[in-house]
């Protein structure tokens, strides 16, 4: 489930003021997350949980549900 932080880093990057992120979407469904800013929105993510991705991991996820359960397997380890 997505949770309210890990949307609002992402809209922030984004600069959208509102989109309807559920576990299905598709990082190519969210306006403006083009391959600059899919870097951007990785890196937001990790500066606002205090967390860090191998490259490996960031390309398994097929969807923003899979990146929100990458997030929170990184925060249960700490």
């Amino acid at each position: 489930m997505i949770t309210p932080e890990f949307k609002n880093s992402i809209l922030k990057v984004l600069k959208l003021d509102e989109f309807d992120i559920k576990d299905d979407t598709l990082a190519n469904q969210v306006p403006g997350w083009d391959s600059l800013n899919h870097i951007n929105v990785i890196t937001a993510i990790e500066d606002d949980f205090n967390v860090r991705f191998k490259s490996i991991e960031v390309l398994k996820c097929k969807n923003l549900g899979d990146l929100q359960n990458l997030l929170n397997s990184k925060l249960a380890q700490k």
